[in-house]
């Protein structure tokens, strides 16, 4: 029986069609990219080697962003270390087990199984080589989020005046960022023909992603006349086909702790920071759960919906306690016990 059975697992495996990506492919700049026709095809028996560069070009075909590309190659080329010269198709349970079990924290066991369970999910699911997937006993742990820790309305105001202190781009990001809860990405690619000043004091900043992977980001944010005073400072008369704020983003980060400090905010402020405070300023101003996930650009997920209620949470009026002087009387003490006497 098993002998049978073995031939029958051969005999698929030989009439299996082996998939040869494209030799050349357009990238998202228009170019062809890749000089590919030295790689074999992809079949069960490839090498890791072979299954990981395919896979790298998948995503980046994918649009992924560069860092995502970088992470999930760099833990595949550690899993390959690991377990040696393997054919994918022979790769196990145990191996994904050994891979993991290395791991110091629960966020890096997360990271490494998001990455090899991807290669995997596009082996299968994708390309069709495999039918078995050794990662899907595996779930990641849950890693809580962070409590948020929004400015103070006196300590946004400071931020601000510090912001403008700083210079015309360090204005403009730190109010796009505190009154418009833009992300730092979002900051950084925004460019002046985003900006709609067809009505002065009433503009209207639109957010746009290249990626079609994002498109449901995408949203437009109404400003105020502050902010269209801030824009008209910051453009001046250059050419508006270009980006608002040029920099890179942890340059970025760096002029928030740069403003903070001159703030004396006294705390650790982040690009995250300030799109936290506008998210619990404007749960505390009513917006729903469903209002938070549109302004922020969220998608609709039970991650972020976990997250949105951090910020509903903390727009919650605070609880009221007793009047610190108050001095309970004989009269209230007996109207207390008469409450909690069972038989009366």
């Amino acid at each position: 029986m098993n002998d049978r059975l073995a031939r029958e697992d051969a005999d698929r495996e030989r009439h299996r069609p082996a998939v040869q990506p494209s030799l050349f492919e357009t990238g998202a700049d228009g170019r062809l990219r890749g000089n590919v026709g030295v790689m074999p095809d992809l079949t069960s028996r490839s090498s890791l080697d072979v299954a990981r560069y395919w896979y790298r070009r998948y995503l980046e075909q994918s649009g992924y962003p560069a860092n995502t590309v970088n992470s999930y190659s760099y833990d595949l080329s550690l899993f390959e270390m690991l377990i040696g010269p393997k054919p994918i198709g022979q790769i196990l349970r145990r191996d994904v087990a050994l891979f993991l079990d290395e791991c110091k924290t629960r966020s890096t066991r997360k990271r490494r199984l998001t990455s090899v369970s991807g290669l995997f999910k596009y082996l299968i699911e994708k390309i069709h080589v495999l039918e078995d997937d050794p990662t899907e006993e595996f779930y990641p742990e849950h890693i809580p989020l962070k409590t948020p820790r929004p400015l103070f309305a006196d300590e946004q105001e400071r931020m601000l005046a510090a912001a403008e202190r700083d210079g015309r781009r360090a204005h403009a990001a730190v109010w796009l960022m505190l009154r418009l809860g833009l992300a730092r990405a979002e900051v950084l690619q925004l460019r002046h023909d985003h900006i709609d000043l067809s009505t002065p004091d009433q503009p209207v900043v639109y957010v746009y992603y290249e990626n079609p992977r994002h498109r449901g980001r995408e949203r437009r944010l109404a400003g105020t006349r502050e902010f269209a005073e801030i824009y008209r400072e910051l453009r001046g008369d250059d050419d508006t086909s270009g980006v608002l704020i040029d920099m890179l983003p942890q340059s970025l980060n760096k002029l928030v702790e740069r403003v903070a400090n001159d703030a004396k905010i006294g705390r650790p402020i982040s690009p995250q920071s300030l799109r936290d405070t506008f998210a619990v300023d404007r749960a505390r101003e009513g917006a729903s759960e469903e209002d938070l996930l549109r302004l922020l650009g969220l998608a609709d997920d039970a991650r972020n919906r976990m997250s949105v209620r951090r910020y509903l949470n903390l727009a919650q009026p605070p609880l009221l306690s007793a009047e610190p002087n108050a001095t309970p009387t004989a009269e209230s003490h007996d109207n207390h016990a008469e409450r909690l006497d069972p038989t009366s």
